[in-house]
């Protein structure tokens, strides 16, 4: 029986919160969460049901794909290529914060790729997305907490507003000081897809 409790409640400690948020997404839940700039959606990645859930809070099409996030490379390990083959390989592997679209891997699922061979991979500068990723000891899904066509919750309270109930906790935190979403470039040609 998936961890339910009040969206936001738990223990002012922040190791216990990214515990408990820990807890909730190794027994399959979806929460929310403070990242680079906006809160997100986020579930374990190999949880199919967890992620059509997560599409289906926020009317996204599965086609779409979905970002992963990871504290480290070595976590996207079985979801992308090997990254440090890559044109941009020394640029990506050095940084934080860059959403990149590198290859998948040949088992990732067409639930995070939308089908494609494609992957959409950031190593979060997060600090609370990072100990969630090292808890859960897994890279997470990273979706901005929104339905679409709405503006994405950048606090816990905005989170709430969406989705109260619908999603098993909220973990309350700062966004980082980013004004727009992550900026998504191209692992191989460099070229950015999304100005951050």
């Amino acid at each position: 029986m998936p961890l339910r409790s009040a969206p936001g409640d738990g223990p002012a400690n922040p190791d216990a919160r990214v515990a408990r948020g820990a807890a909730i997404l190794r027994d399959g839940g979806v929460i929310a969460y403070p990242n680079e700039s906006v809160y997100g959606l986020g579930c374990l990645p190999s949880n199919e049901r967890a992620v059509e859930r997560i599409l289906a809070l926020k009317g996204r099409e599965r086609s779409l794909g979905v970002i992963l996030i990871a504290a480290e490379w070595a976590q996207f390990n079985g979801w992308a290529e090997e990254l440090s083959a890559l044109p941009k390989s020394r640029e990506l592997l050095q940084g934080r914060g860059v959403t990149w679209i590198v290859g998948a891997a040949p088992d990732a699922p067409d639930w995070i790729t939308g089908a494609r061979e494609t992957i959409a991979v950031r190593r979060s500068s997060h600090p609370l997305a990072c100990a969630l990723c090292q808890a859960a000891d897994s890279p997470l899904v990273s979706t901005s907490c929104n339905p679409h066509g709405m503006p994405p919750a950048r606090t816990a309270k905005a989170a709430r507003n969406y989705f109260g109930n619908r999603v098993d906790w909220i973990l309350e935190g700062e966004c980082g000081p980013l004004n727009r979403p992550t900026e998504i470039r191209d692992a191989v040609s460099g070229a950015i897809l999304r100005p951050g």
